[in-house]
């Protein structure tokens, strides 16, 4: 057990305050970005295009998809895929989640190591998510501590992808600022609230990561608990 009311409020407050904080923080920094164009006065879907060919990298679609701050790259389709105001927007926010985005398909076209190592993952990660916790609290319930056991193991595989996501992310966003200044779209006195946009996306992957790492070492205490 994390031990006392203490250990439980900090544990309550790792896995609803702070990814609730976070996603309030992004959609405040979005939304304020949002309504403010860039010099360049390129779209999203411009942006995306442009970081693409200056790099080389023609086999990537840019395409529209449905939703809000649904923005994603597919490694397997080869497609930036931009949700329909950052694809028509001609904003700081727009231009900075796609190029965000395209510095997911650059990291795929130089074979990125964390990259590589995230894809391997995902059909663990997704197993660990669909059993971990089925496992864990069936061992609690029934008092079966090697059920328990297993139910860590596999919550670890999910673990381990929320904290490889994040040297993938951030790289990301690094590539992502690099191009918007090297291509120009942003100038330089755009970069500081440009970089607002990045940062406060980060956040959600770091409050993933706090939540996931918290559960993980909570169950691990209940299992030590229950082998004494």
């Amino acid at each position: 057990m994390l031990g006392g009311l203490g250990g439980y409020l900090i544990y309550i407050a790792l896995l609803l305050i702070i990814p609730l904080w976070a996603q309030s923080k992004v959609k405040k920094t979005y939304h304020k970005f949002s309504k403010k164009a860039t010099s360049s006065g390129m779209t999203g879907a411009e942006v995306a295009r442009k970081i693409l060919n200056d790099n080389g990298i023609y086999d990537v679609q840019v395409q529209e998809t449905k939703g809000t701050l649904s923005d994603h790259y597919n490694p397997r389709k080869k497609t930036v895929n931009l949700s329909r105001d950052n694809f028509h927007g001609q904003s700081m926010a727009s231009s900075a989640i796609a190029a965000h985005e395209v510095g997911h398909a650059i990291q795929d076209a130089q074979d990125y190591a964390f990259l590589r190592f995230r894809h391997a993952l995902v059909p663990i990660a997704n197993t660990g998510s669909n059993f971990s916790f089925f496992l864990i609290f069936a061992g609690i319930i029934f008092g079966m501590s090697q059920m328990l056991l297993l139910g860590i193991i596999f919550m670890s595989a999910a673990v381990l992808f929320q904290l490889v996501t994040l040297p993938v992310e951030f790289d990301a966003s690094n590539r992502a600022m690099a191009q918007l200044v090297s291509t120009g779209v942003i100038r330089n006195n755009e970069e500081r609230e440009t970089k607002k946009v990045l940062n406060a996306a980060a956040l959600t992957y770091v409050a993933a990561a706090l939540v996931a790492v918290a559960e993980l070492v909570r169950f691990i205490l209940i299992y030590a608990a229950s082998s004494d």
